[in-house]
């Protein structure tokens, strides 16, 4: 931990909110990409995200730098996602008809936008890829899923995921070994 963080991390904890939020800064993109990277969806893993430095901020007195400072906001990271999961089972469905909003603020509506579009079939090809992962994603156990995230979407060594997690080196190669094979399993007759 650099002395910087650990002044910023000091004075947080007497109630600076500059210093906290100067933390934050720090790392929120890093939480956001985390949380959305499980939950697959930006408005909930925007939740998570406030969730999480809510808790930093309720719980930050109680750090003490027994570990990097990352390490303890990433595994509150996971346990919320964790949690955010099992609680909130969301199945939305939107008829094709029906006008959305886009992330700018935009009004559309999903039939006419598949029809003016040129590439839609390349469009529902990547859509089906990514739904039909989504969904093997989604077949997968919680610690299994969030191992498999952290690896193959985020890029973290087996080392950083045993840390943030809270597991063994060892627990978090199986968890890894056995959503990969359940992943191949899922994936097998999807053909591109």
């Amino acid at each position: 931990m650099q002395k910087e963080e650990i002044e910023l991390i000091k004075n947080a904890q007497h109630g600076d909110m500059v210093s906290f939020e100067k933390l934050i800064y720090q790392y929120d993109r890093n939480v956001l990409s985390l949380a959305y990277s499980y939950i697959n969806d930006q408005d909930d893993a925007k939740d998570i995200y406030q969730e999480v430095f809510l808790r930093v901020f309720k719980g930050l007195k109680r750090f003490e730098f027994r570990s990097e400072f990352s390490t303890w906001l990433y595994r509150i990271t996971v346990n919320v996602a964790l949690t955010y999961r099992t609680k909130k089972r969301k199945y939305a469905y939107a008829s094709i008809d029906e006008e959305q909003t886009n992330s700018d603020g935009e009004s559309y509506n999903t039939y006419e936008a598949i029809a003016d579009d040129a590439s839609s079939d390349e469009k529902a090809i990547s859509s089906d890829i990514s739904e039909n992962i989504k969904d093997a994603l989604d077949k997968l156990s919680p610690q299994q899923k969030m191992v498999f995230s952290l690896k193959h979407f985020e890029e973290y060594k087996i080392k950083e995921i045993a840390q943030m997690m809270n597991l063994s080196d060892g627990t978090v190669k199986n968890y890894l070994f056995n959503s990969t094979l359940k992943m191949r399993e899922y994936l097998k007759d999807f053909e591109r």
